[in-house]
């Protein structure tokens, strides 16, 4: 298969004048792009509603009471999980405080928990409330790694260092598994291992890993992960997210908020007043699932099952490759360096450019309006490139390149 990819099956935004009727569209690392398929197979779901009503919770095509089993297998596939471990609810954040219910569970020195310092905002929302919780002080639970001075990215063997030396405090170790301002790809296994090592447990944000990288998270033991859909899984603005539980944890003794769908499902017309979980991650389940929106996640997990990681991780590589040879020709003489880590093995679909001098939402408007390149402004100074392999091509990385150099003027 070419690296055209399987543009085919998506839209791409039209571009407003200029010489492409399409966009340069570099920013699936924020909103992916909409497949063909979604429209049609929605709508399925909802003529069934039409014509069924509440007898659609058994009768229709994808009948609705086992309808978030249908996202399962391909899911864990995804993430390199047993189809046991995953789950497709809710959206990150509120599963990362539901997964922060059973795992973070501060007792005498071991209170820590330790995130990046370049962490998305609402992850750091999110530990500081459950520090607040748990009646501590979020400026002393809460550990920001830094990088080296002068660095933009994260050594794994400085995280490895801070766990053999701190570890004793930590009860929570909680990355991103792509930073999603820098792009860099976290040694997982590694950081997992040594995090356990140290008696801490560790979770995994995968909000810029999931579709972007290929993943292994049974192997290589991450008690939990959570990830959303709306990114490189093209599943439309605030869609669904996932999460993993190793089965380690299955039917452990955990605390854990419950609800109508934690229950075994065979048990729950039951009635009864006592949930019976199963022995899955799906007993992290609270609400029944919201068939409409889950039928987004379905359509585009269908697509990454089709294609595979490893294809999809090969033109990512080509992609990526291909536009920092393109970029490093326009730094060279420009104010801007590409501070996403060079190595293949340390990056996935995104590149980032900083400005030093100047404004990143300025640029990506003129980068938008005067030449159909639609990149990802981070203020005050990064703008995001992320060639996605489905439906990025060669052409568009070179859209990309030039349009940079022609809003940034040269200074050699």
């Amino acid at each position: 298969m070419s690296f055209e990819g399987l543009r085919h099956l998506f839209h791409i935004p039209p571009a407003e004048g200029g010489d492409y009727p399409e966009v340069a569209y570099f920013a699936g690392n924020s909103l992916g792009l909409q497949p063909r398929a979604t429209r049609v197979e929605l709508n399925e779901d909802l003529d069934e509603w039409a014509r069924l009503g509440v007898e659609g919770h058994l009768d229709a095509a994808r009948p609705w009471l086992p309808y978030h089993e249908l996202l399962t297998q391909p899911a864990a596939r995804l993430v390199g999980a047993l189809p046991s471990e995953v789950v497709v609810m809710n959206s990150l954040t509120v599963d990362l405080h539901l997964l922060m219910v059973s795992f973070y569970r501060p007792a005498g020195a071991r209170t820590r928990i330790v995130i990046e310092d370049a962490a998305f905002p609402s992850d750091s929302y999110a530990v500081r409330s459950q520090a607040r919780f748990h009646g501590l002080d979020p400026e002393t639970t809460v550990v920001r790694l830094k990088p080296r001075d002068g660095e933009d990215t994260l050594r794994t063997e400085d995280v490895v260092a801070f766990l053999e030396r701190e570890g004793d405090t930590v009860a929570l170790l909680m990355l991103g598994g792509v930073n999603y301002l820098t792009g860099e790809v976290m040694d997982m296994a590694t950081i997992t291992k040594a995090g356990h090592a140290a008696g801490a447990v560790v979770g995994w944000d995968l909000a810029h890993a999931a579709g972007n990288i290929p993943l292994d998270l049974h192997e290589w033991g991450a008690d939990f992960a959570a990830w959303c859909s709306y990114k490189y899984l093209n599943s439309g603005p605030g869609a669904l997210a996932g999460v993993f539980v190793h089965e380690r944890h299955h039917g452990a003794d955990l605390q854990r908020f419950e609800g109508w769908w934690s229950t075994e499902a065979t048990t729950r017309f039951e009635m009864t007043p006592e949930s019976r979980p199963p022995r899955s991650a799906d007993a992290w389940q609270v609400s029944n699932p919201p068939i409409f929106a889950m039928g987004p996640v379905r359509t585009s997990l269908r697509i990454f099952d089709e294609v595979g990681m490893p294809v999809l991780r090969e033109r990512s590589l080509h992609l990526t490759t291909y536009l920092r040879e393109l970029l490093d020709e326009v730094v060279a003489t420009r104010p801007l360096s590409v501070i996403t880590p060079r190595e293949p093995e340390r990056h996935g679909c995104q590149l980032s450019v900083r400005l030093h001098e100047g404004n990143a939402g300025a640029l990506t408007k003129r980068l938008r309006f005067e030449h159909g390149v639609i990149a990802d402004a981070r203020q005050p100074d990064i703008v995001r490139f992320a060639p996605v392999p489905l439906y990025s091509t060669e052409e568009d990385c070179r859209r990309a390149a030039a349009a940079l150099a022609a809003c940034v003027e040269e200074t050699q």
